[in-house]
This record gives structure tokens, C-alpha cells and sequence, in this order.
């Protein structure tokens, strides 16, 4: 590369002249105009925050701006430039729920699908690919089907929870259900298989609700108390993780079961589980849900006596239906889905909304939660209503009138502006092919090891401990240098014979047009006067070299801040 360009992105973290970017335009309310009563009906409360806080919102956000923006948070990628040209060249009023409805129809449902796998393999699982008893290829399977078949999100729930069957898919195990990941790796803490995790997991994701603190004493902060974890955790206890072995010794795969629950107290017809007190004392514990309903006490699972009587229960299937009737449960995933969109829930942290938590937006939020039960769980819809949203469509540049509108200071947010955030290690991945036109090679089994491969590294240098969901790009060496060396941005920056910068530099445009085609690939926009006039000196530099100089503007621009910031 030469000197002069390589300058430019030297100090930081390889930034390229984004002021362009930042900029909007004036436009009215985004979605309005569609007939969409929810999307109406976020605006309204929107606004009518806005005008309590004595708060303007930014301008709307440019349409390649916006079209960038949704295809990173609806399918994983940025758009390529057929994509992003021909939105940019839409001039129907609609345009915006045109592109919406794509994205979420028959043509991009794999990539939907791939996308939402993605994100709820983290949620549901985390990061952690070293936990025996979790199969991340079953979890993955199952996800992709719920994806695609676009299963209501009561029914993604129950089949989470009540789950039975073989985690992994292999030839000589019957029984295969990818959803009982969810639960196989979270049934034994220190040996004792007693669903521990698979409590504080399911009311946290479900019901959007930190109960796992109170798992050894009360909250010394909120009303949770003690004996409402072990109640929770009761429903857990006729289920098992049974380990299977297959030809060694190693843990081959899990089979998670119901079986009948004895009790601590030997004693099925009212199975007890007993916890401690901080104080030593011991207290006995039977499933009853969080908002006080209680079950019927029997460990034994349904049967029929002789003479015909029932008897017994289901612990997680009665769960279940109560999660789902629950108002927690559809607060709980709206929350979530606004802070996929747009950067924050309405709670901090997004999955503790408990008393002692209040919301930003209490009134959006219960309306957005009864309007998706109304719609029977429908998700897509749900996402449909966000990203045709006035808040979504925003600029992400502020105004005075907005300028404290600033939750990384600890503010609850107002949404007057678009939040910059990163893309996630996997949206990262997906945008590279598609930036050098690679995805359409980028198919099949081998194709996706390797992107397993890339991103267990990716995970390495800026993933946490415990595995989570932490993969921000800070801005430290290590992660300029990952970026900066690496083989991914080695593979897009490549000049060979066929490839997409030979493709580019070998075809009828002009050198101007060249460069605008790079910057439209990456960063949906075009360089700006300042921008173009220092690509057009490297090619001047270069003495005619026009795919070298090309290639040092490309590795420039794909090394950028505004490369892997949602915007």
C-alpha cells in the first residue's frame, strides 16, 4: 500500500473520513404514510415522549443509509450494490415497506434464517463451543427451521422448554431434537443435576427476569426472594440429562428426559425440594410460578390409574403455559427486539424488568407487547412494525436539540437519534463476502466450517470469559492488528484474476466510477469530494497502476470504523 493512504487510517482505528456519513436529510414521519396501525401507534407514543422530555429528533437518516441499515439487522449483511441501487433508484412512495417485505419474504428466507440462527444461538447458548454437553450444529438446525418456517414465538418458547430427545444429529442416535440444547448444558451445576441454570436462563430469556441472585438469599434491591427461585426451579426437576456414550468413553451426546420426580423427601405424591437459608435453616420448596399459581405438588408424571383416574404432571409443559400467559413474556421479547433495532431495550439490562427496574417507555412497551399478542406471537411482524418505525429511520448524527440524548453516559433512552453500535463477529463475516461479491462461492458444508473457523478466533480476541454476547471492536491493538492482517481482509483485498477488485479495475468505467463503485460496496454511499480527490492521487502515485491503487483505497475503506458500524 502506499505511504501517503496508509496516513490517512494511522492513527486509531482506521478511520476513512466518515463526516459524509453522518449526514441526513429532512423527511416526514417514516411509516406513517404505510397504514400500518402499530407502526402509527409507535410514532404516537414516540413523539409523545419526545414533547415530555422537551426533546427534537435528528434528521432521517439517507435511504442508503437506512437500506444498509436494515438489511445488517433484518439478514445479517450489508446490501450488495444491485441491492443498494436499486432501492436508491426506487422512487415509489412505499419504497421502504417494499424492501421490508422482501427482506423478510420467500426470496431472502435462508438468509433470514441464517441471520436469526445467529443471534438466538448467542442467546440461547452463548458464545462457549467447549461445553460437551451442548451440540451447537442441533442447536443451529433447529433454529434455521424455526427461522424459516417462521414458528410463532409462544411455540418457539414451549418447544425450548419442554424439549425432549437427542441433542446432536447423528446416524446411530434416534430421538434427534435440536431444542433440547437449550436445556442439555444447563441441567448439572457441581454434579447435581438440579436445573439450576435452566432456571435462572428460561425466567431471564422468557420472562425477562434476573432471578438467579436470589437463588442463596432474597434481592437486597427488588422483591425477589429465595424461595420464589426454588419454586421456579421445582419445574425443572423431572427432567434429566442423561449422558450418551457411543464407542469411547467421551460424552458422545445428551438425551434430555422426563422422568418421574421422587422428591427429597421420598416422597412422589407431593414431591418437596428443600434449600437453605442464610441462616442454615432448611425450607421446602414446591413449583409455583412467579406471580403466586401453583401446580399440583405430584413429582409423578400423567398416567392413568386402573380404574381410570389421572394422575400426575407435566412440570415444564405446565411452565410453560404459564410463561406464556404471563405479561412478562411478551414484554420480555418486545424489549428484546427494540434492542436488537435500536441499540437499546427499554430496560437496562434488557433482560431485567423486574419492579425495581422501571422502563423508559412503559406505555410503548405495553402496547407493543398486547399488539403482538394480538398478532398471535408473530415475529416477523413484530420486526416488520420496528424497522418501519420513526425512531429506526433516524439519522444517527445529533442535534442540539438532542445532543444529552446519550445512554452510554447512563441516561434512560429517548430514541431522537439512530444509536451507533458494531456489528457482531458474524454480521462482520457475512458482509465481507458480500462486499467482495464472495457469497455466491461461500455455500455448503465447507463453507460454513470455515466461517466457524474465523469466527472461533474472532471470538478468542474479543469475547469474554464466559462466553457471552461481548465481541464490540474497542479499538485496542489486537484488534487492529486481527483486522488489519487478517485472512479474511487478506482474501477480499486480493488482486487476483477473477476476483472482485480485478473485476472492478478491468471494467468500462471510469476511474472515478470505480472508486464509487468500492465505497457503494462497502460503506452503501459515495466518497466524498475530499475522499475522491485522495483515491485519484493514489492513482496517480501508482503511475497508471489503477487495480493497485484500487486495492489500497479498498483495503482502506474495508479496515474503516464505518465498515463495522451500524449506522
Amino acid at each position: 500500500m502506499h505511504p501517503a493512504f496508509r496516513g490517512l487510517i494511522a492513527v486509531g482505528y482506521a478511520v476513512v473520513a466518515v463526516t459524509a456519513w453522518a449526514a441526513g436529510h429532512e423527511g416526514g414521519p417514516a411509516g406513517e404514510h404505510y397504514g400500518i396501525r402499530q407502526v402509527k401507534e409507535i410514532n404516537e407514543k414516540i413523539v409523545a415522549a419526545w414533547n415530555d422530555a422537551g426533546l427534537q429528533p435528528s434528521a432521517e437518516a439517507t435511504d442508503g443509509e437506512w437500506c444498509r441499515r436494515v438489511h445488517l439487522d433484518l439478514i445479517g449483511r450489508i446490501p450488495s450494490v444491485d441491492e443498494l441501487r436499486t432501492f436508491l433508484a426506487d422512487k415509489a412512495p412505499t419504497k421502504k415497506a417494499d424492501l421490508v417485505a422482501r427482506l423478510l419474504g420467500d426470496d431472502y428466507v435462508d438468509e433470514y434464517a441464517r441471520h436469526w440462527t445467529d443471534v438466538w444461538t448467542t442467546v440461547l447458548i452463548g458464545r462457549d463451543v467447549a461445553n460437551e454437553r451442548v451440540n451447537r450444529p442441533g442447536m443451529r438446525q433447529y433454529l434455521r427451521r424455526a427461522f424459516s418456517k417462521n414458528i410463532p414465538y409462544d411455540r418457539f418458547m414451549e418447544e425450548l422448554v419442554t424439549a425432549t430427545g437427542a441433542n446432536a444429529n447423528r446416524r446411530d442416535v434416534d430421538g434427534f431434537n435440536g431444542a433440547t440444547n437449550f436445556l442439555s448444558g444447563k441441567m448439572e451445576e457441581m454434579g447435581v443435576e438440579n436445573g439450576v441454570q435452566a432456571t435462572a436462563k428460561t425466567a431471564q430469556i422468557f420472562l425477562g427476569l434476573q432471578v438467579q441472585c436470589t437463588q442463596c438469599h432474597n434481592h437486597p434491591f427488588n422483591k425477589g426472594k429465595q424461595n420464589q427461585f426454588w419454586e421456579m426451579n421445582a419445574f425443572f426437576r423431572q427432567a434429566r440429562a442423561l449422558r450418551k456414550r457411543g464407542g469411547t468413553d467421551d460424552v458422545q451426546w445428551i438425551e434430555l428426559v422426563d422422568e418421574d420426580f421422587a422428591g427429597e423427601g421420598k416422597n412422589p405424591e407431593e414431591a418437596e425440594l428443600y434449600y437453605e437459608l442464610r441462616n442454615g435453616l432448611m425450607k421446602v420448596a414446591y413449583p409455583v410460578f412467579i406471580d403466586g399459581t401453583e401446580i399440583s405438588k405430584s413429582g409423578y408424571l400423567p398416567a392413568t390409574m386402573e380404574d381410570g383416574t389421572p394422575y400426575g404432571v407435566e412440570r415444564r409443559r405446565e411452565l410453560a403455559k404459564l410463561i406464556k400467559a404471563s405479561p412478562f413474556f411478551a414484554k420480555a421479547i418486545v424489549s428484546r427486539m427494540w434492542g436488537h433495532f435500536l441499540g437499546y431495550g427499554f430496560t437496562k439490562p434488557i433482560d431485567d424488568m423486574g419492579e425495581h427496574n422501571p422502563p423508559s417507555h412503559p406505555e410503548l412497551l405495553d402496547a407493543l407487547a398486547e399488539m403482538f399478542r394480538e398478532q398471535s406471537f408473530d415475529l416477523r411482524e413484530l420486526v416488520r412494525w420496528i424497522v418501519l418505525s420513526k425512531p429506526y429511520a433516524l439519522s444517527s448524527r445529533t442535534a442540539a436539540a438532542n445532543k444529552n440524548d446519550d445512554p452510554a453516559l447512563g441516561e434512560k433512552p429517548k430514541f431522537t437519534h439512530f444509536y451507533l453500535r458494531q456489528m457482531q463477529a458474524e454480521e462482520l463475516y457475512e458482509s465481507l463476502l458480500t462486499a467482495t461479491e464472495a457469497d455466491q462461492a461461500a455455500r455448503g458444508e465447507e463453507a460454513a466450517k470455515k466461517k466457524d473457523a474465523w469466527l472461533s478466533q474472532f471470538v478468542i480476541a474479543f469475547g469474554t470469559d464466559e462466553g457471552d454476547d461481548a465481541t464490540t471492536f474497542n479499538g485496542s491493538i489486537p484488534q487492529v492488528l486481527m483486522m488489519f492482517n487478517g485472512d479474511m481482509i487478506k482474501d477480499a483485498t486480493n488482486i487476483g484474476k477473477g476476483g472482485f477488485l480485478d473485476r472492478v479495475a478491468s471494467g468500462p468505467l471510469s476511474n472515478t466510477a470505480k472508486i464509487e463503485t468500492l465505497y457503494l460496496a462497502a460503506l452503501a454511499r459515495k466518497p466524498s469530494s475530499s475522499e475522491l480527490a485522495v483515491a485519484n492521487r493514489m492513482v496517480a502515485a501508482r503511475k497508471g497502476d489503477v487495480i493497485g491503487a484500487l486495492q489500497d483505497v479498498w483495503w482502506a475503506v474495508l479496515n474503516s470504523n464505518e465498515f463495522i458500524i451500524k449506522h
